[in-house]
């Protein structure tokens, strides 16, 4: 049998390896212009690996877990874990009428630097790029803060 220890030493490991995943993403898409439907493509690889990465273990492994260990910092791990998918979600609402915009407008394939994001998506496209940037930035937050508790969890349980 697999002893617990080694069970959260991997999924530490996991959950640390889709950082770098998030990070190169992030900077892709940010320095990559024109954003076509490869780069998209590119930056998705990466983003959606991270969240694989930190998704599977919170699944399979510590949501099974929690209602055996809630309270203290399992309790602060797993708001600040709800609340960073939370973001991601207010944030995922704008990227689909982001995405809907570019494609009714073919700009993943035949991009037009002429043509502003804020003209082909209506009046409300300002809103929903500003929802994409507050999703992001406040799941990064929030994943960076669950990380820092869910270390101190296993450095106090595993280690000391």
């Amino acid at each position: 049998m697999v002893s617990e220890g080694l069970v959260a030493s991997v999924v530490l490991l996991m959950v640390t390896l889709s950082f770098p995943c998030f990070v190169y993403g992030a900077y892709y898409i940010i320095e990559t212009e024109p954003v076509t439907w490869d780069v998209l493509m590119h930056h998705l690889k990466f983003v959606v690996t991270g969240l694989a990465l930190t998704t599977a273990p919170m699944l399979l492994w510590m949501a099974p877990r929690l209602p055996q260990q809630l309270g203290g910092l399992s309790a602060v791990h797993a708001y600040l874990g709800l609340q960073a998918y939370a973001l991601l979600a207010f944030g995922g609402t704008g990227i689909v009428r982001i995405f809907r915009a570019k494609r009714q407008h073919d700009l993943y394939n035949d991009y037009d630097e002429d043509v502003l994001l804020d003209e082909i998506g209506g009046e409300r496209m300002d809103h929903w790029r500003s929802r994409l940037r507050i999703g992001v930035f406040g799941y990064v937050i929030f994943w960076l803060l669950a990380y820092v508790v869910g270390v101190s969890r296993y450095v106090l349980r595993y280690v000391v």
